[in-house]
């Protein structure tokens, strides 16, 4: 189709390294790539994966014979095979570019100074989509100030696959209809095939009517959605949840890139009447959401970004508990349907983070995405199941380390409705391994460790009641054996001196100090939660939260002797300018800058109104 863009998402620059780096694009057809670095041409390794009729996924393994160095800019370029193709590419790159900048560029860094980090990305949320700080830092550099930061780590919630707005789901079913995405067969639906979903009554705001509801029959189903009354997904915003592989894939295009924006055409009066008020709205803030995708695609295609997953990039309470993923499993279409959510994370963000874990996986889909439409579709989705290298480590100084705190959980044995742990035993034995002999670590987990107080007090109240899917009972300390096992790594006599734990999920940002109690050699560990990069907590809610943690569980409080953390003492960092404050509530990037020799860890919110916000080290401290 030569109308459409030649390329429609990308590049984005991902996993990069002392031997070379990795990039990630949508092609509208299959050509073979070149990848250029100052000028000159590179072994390229090409990876090409169709997933529609006019949508190619393509990886390029860029390999640098003498290594690159660091601190250096290096300038790359795409190479297609032959001139219509890199003509009509170098009139598209010319977006990509920074002012006076003739070529896309990066940095590589192995020892980590400034490293950005956030979570949770709602298209439809109302705040300023706080990406677009990471473009002004790479602006600021071009700038003559300092130098961008070294990467960035997006630590889950990169798509609302579950909490889809009406005007987005429009866009999602036109892009699939342009690019020809493949279609699949439901089993278990109300309908037979995706093909039917844009013309179904239920298309639009009530696709929750859409979902598998056979299992509310049982004394679980009633145990567990008593409260949101919802069918076997829990998430309360299901209303346009998406279903089918296109669909995910789709929306991926569509929060990476503006190119397919420019193609669709978002009209309300396709919307029946009582949604059409909620339609308008959504519109409207979408509109400034797609108004800084130019700038944000160019911010990608110049700094390393590394993904992880939380539950959101799949489905609300992903396998909160081992009763929760009996119900969803054990159901067809629910099970496709989170398939088909981990197949478009695969495709779209995993798969970049360190590709050789991948290659067997990439091997099989070679078979499953075929020039005729998805093959061997539950055969993938059931090898994507039993994978168990989706965590990784960076091999820089100091090193990070990216939980899977979603596929590998120590679920409990005593009830189905308790929450499963974050990580199970034999994962949290082989984190403890990687850690030996490090001075220092930077550990990711979507979900921060050692969390609010009264929050988790609150959410172990319901837990206790068999309500934790109504509190989203997502905490480390919710599930005994792995808040148990996790502390007593931080306790043990070869942890790293120098901890920091970079975090999300909550949609509010807060800083802790942490040290054991009465231990002389106590380990330095910073958690730095910052979340959400497009969403916030509701504010009034947020403020009287925080005030109740104040009053039970202050740093004096004798109440903490009843957590489970009981022998550490865990210090908050108020937020400088916010006076009596703890937590942030606002959208923002969080910065880590860290100093040579310093074992002071600075750490910052870049909000998305502009501000920035330190969170400043006790003097006590």
């Amino acid at each position: 189709m030569s109308s459409l863009p030649l390329v429609i998402a990308g590049p984005l620059l991902r996993h990069t390294h002392q031997n070379g780096f990795v990039l990630w694009l949508v092609t509208r057809e299959r050509t073979a790539i070149n990848v250029t670095l100052n000028g000159e041409s590179t072994p390229t390794q090409s990876h090409a994966i169709q997933a529609g009729e006019h949508a190619f996924v393509t990886l390029l393994e860029v390999s640098v014979e003498d290594g690159l160095e660091e601190a250096t800019r290096y300038h790359y370029g795409l190479e297609f095979n032959n001139d219509a193709l890199n003509s009509e590419w170098r009139n598209e790159c010319e977006e990509l570019l920074f002012a006076q900048q003739q070529s896309l560029s990066f940095v590589w860094q192995s020892t980590l100074t400034n490293v950005l980090h956030g979570s949770c990305r709602k298209p439809h949320h109302h705040e300023t989509d706080a990406l677009i700080r990471v473009h002004d830092l790479i602006q600021s550099e071009f700038d003559g100030n300092a130098q961008r930061p070294d990467m960035l780590l997006l630590t889950g919630d990169q798509v609302y696959s579950d909490d889809v707005a009406g005007p987005m789901l429009m866009a999602i079913q036109q892009v699939i209809t342009e690019l020809g995405l493949f279609g699949e067969a439901l089993e278990g639906a109300v309908v037979s095939h995706s093909d039917e979903l844009p013309d179904h009554d239920l298309n639009f705001y009530r696709r929750d009517d859409l979902l598998p509801k056979i299992a509310m029959n049982t004394a679980l189903s009633k145990l567990f959605f008593g409260a949101k009354k919802k069918p076997v997904f829990t998430s309360v915003n299901a209303k346009n949840h998406l279903i089918t592989f296109a669909e995910i894939f789709a929306m991926y295009l569509l929060v990476w890139s503006p190119v397919m924006w420019r193609r669709v055409t978002i009209r309300s009066n396709q919307i029946q009447e009582a949604f059409r008020a909620q339609f308008d709205q959504e519109q409207q803030v979408l509109n400034g959401f797609i108004e800084t995708l130019p700038q944000i695609r160019r911010a990608m295609a110049h700094i390393p970004v590394y993904m992880i997953f939380d539950d959101h990039d799949v489905t609300d309470d992903w396998n909160l508990t081992r009763g929760w993923e009996e119900e969803v499993y054990g159901h067809p279409l629910s099970r496709r349907m989170v398939g088909n959510a981990l197949m478009g994370y695969w495709l779209c963000q995993g798969w970049g983070n360190q590709p050789d874990k991948f290659r067997t996986i990439s091997e099989q889909a070679v078979n499953v995405f075929t020039s005729t439409g998805l093959q061997q579709h539950d055969d993938f989705i059931n090898t994507l199941f039993d994978f168990s290298e989706w965590h990784y480590t960076l091999e820089t100084s100091p090193p990070v380390y990216v939980m899977d705190t979603r596929t590998q959980r120590w679920r409990s044995e005593s009830s189905l409705n308790k929450p499963s742990g974050l990580m199970d035993w034999e994962m949290l034995c082989e984190f403890q391994q990687a850690l030996i002999g490090k001075e220092a670590v930077i550990v990711v987990s979507a979900a921060p460790i050692y969390g609010v107080k009264a929050i988790e007090a609150i959410q172990k109240v319901f837990t206790f009641f068999g309500k934790a899917l109504t509190v989203d009972a997502e905490n480390w300390m919710a599930h005994k054996g792995t808040a148990n096992v996790i502390l007593n790594i931080f306790r043990h006599y070869r942890t790293p001196p120098e901890f920091i734990i970079l975090s999300g999920d909550v949609h509010y940002s807060f800083v802790y100090d942490v040290r054991l109690r009465f231990q002389r050699n106590s380990p330095h560990i910073t958690q730095f939660t910052c979340s959400g990069i497009k969403n916030a907590f509701p504010d009034g809610l947020l403020s009287w939260l925080e005030r109740i943690n104040r009053w039970l569980y202050g740093h004096k409080s004798p109440l903490n002797i009843f957590t489970r953390r009981r022998n550490m003492s865990v210090r908050s960092r108020p937020p400088a300018g916010l006076h009596g404050k703890t937590l942030l509530n606002q959208s923002a990037i969080g910065q880590l800058v860290l100093h040579e020799n310093d074992t002071t860890v600075v750490c910052k919110a870049l909000c998305s109104n502009g501000d920035t916000v330190e969170f400043p080290p006790r003097k006590e401290d």
